[in-house]
């Protein structure tokens, strides 16, 4: 027997990205998927859903906890190297990967798993007292809870901390605008580069994401970032990995950062082996070769390839182990202290010394 609808949402808010149709039914504008939901039921995402004859997101404030983290961990390197970045995320997502490596929040059903409910402003001070720069929507995708995205955004920028936004840029055109204009810094997750991959594993499509791509990179000033994660037999060949390589360095430029990372086996993919380092190491030669000049591998012990290296005289800008700075060599304006060239990026004359740490935190309501 089908689950009976709910006829409550006691954390919701309205929502503007919808359509009612001529069934009855509302469907939901925000991302491609456009699920059309009868009152009462929610969205695949699980955080969006009908009620009353328009799209409300059901867990308004409520998040799955919140942790102190290396900005690196996002990752970011070249956005406020060293510096801490308060991070959070909710239920839902609205992506299907086989291979999700947060399945146990993103993938959630369970309401009192979401028990930290905070403010936006509560966010903002917290991030503000413990001495982060900035605050990461990050765990799952911050897309599907944007109005509670947007809102913790605009407190943090009334307190001078700023926002990244950790996400697979699945969000259709309207919505998208609106949401980036709010985000600081972005990492976004390029699952693969091919719709057959993104239709069997992610149950989503491609073009979505590119699309979110050029606009972050030509409409917006967000800092982006991106991050491929290698799977073994699924997307590591070496004409899918120079495919996508070229496509970034034609439509996006040499300067944005790209992250390889490694898998490991997870949630409904346990069939894979892990990447192998020399998988991560052929595909970054790859990228490089391709013209892209920023290229890091993560998820493996590799200091040499981690770290920021100068695309002009080719010196070490900034030592990494995994998430630990080392050797800093960037001036007060992000140029080699060696040949002056300019390392594209957000950095300040001094890196930040939050390093390896990883600090659980409530915040109080």
């Amino acid at each position: 027997m089908a689950a009976a609808p709910e006829t409550d949402f006691p954390n919701a808010v309205p929502t503007r990205y919808w359509t009612r149709l001529d069934d009855g039914r509302v469907r939901c504008d925000l991302c491609p998927r456009a699920c059309s939901l009868a009152d009462g039921q929610r969205g695949l995402c699980f955080v969006r859903a009908a009620r009353g004859g328009e799209i409300v997101l059901a867990e308004y404030g409520r998040a799955t906890g919140f942790c102190v983290d290396p900005i690196e961990k996002k990752p970011l390197n070249h956005f406020l190297p060293g510096t801490s970045v308060l991070s959070f995320g909710t239920a839902g997502c609205n992506l299907a990967c086989s291979f999700c490596q947060n399945w146990d929040t993103s993938k959630s059903r369970d309401t009192a798993a979401m028990s930290d409910a905070a403010s936006p402003l509560a966010v903002a001070r917290a991030a503000k007292r413990l001495g982060c720069r900035s605050v990461a929507f990050t765990y799952n995708d911050p897309v599907v809870f944007m109005e509670y995205a947007i809102d913790v955004a605009q407190a943090c920028h009334a307190e001078g901390i700023r926002t990244v936004a950790v996400t697979a840029g699945y969000i259709c055109d309207a919505p998208r605008r609106e949401f980036y204009r709010h985000i600081d810094a972005a990492n976004v997750d390029l699952k693969a580069f091919s719709e057959d991959f993104y239709w069997r594993v992610t149950k989503g499509k491609l073009q979505p994401v590119l699309d979110t791509l050029v606009h972050l990179r030509h409409e917006t000033r967000v800092w982006l970032e991106i991050t491929t994660l290698l799977i073994p037999g699924a997307n590591d060949s070496d004409a899918e990995i120079a495919a996508m390589s070229a496509w970034i360095a034609r439509e996006l430029g040499p300067d944005v950062p790209l992250h390889f990372s490694a898998f490991h086996p997870d949630y409904r993919m346990t069939d894979r082996p892990n990447t192998p380092p020399a998988t991560l190491a052929r595909a970054r030669r790859i990228a490089r070769d391709a013209g892209l000049r920023h290229v890091y591998v993560g998820n493996v012990e590799d200091v040499g390839r981690q770290s920021t290296w100068c695309h002009g005289c080719g010196g070490l800008l900034i030592e990494r182990d995994r998430f630990q700075l080392g050797v800093w060599r960037l001036d007060a304006d992000g140029r080699c202290l060696d040949c002056g060239t300019a390392c594209p990026g957000h950095f300040e004359r001094d890196p930040g010394r939050w390093g390896r740490k990883r600090l659980p935190v409530r915040i109080a309501p």
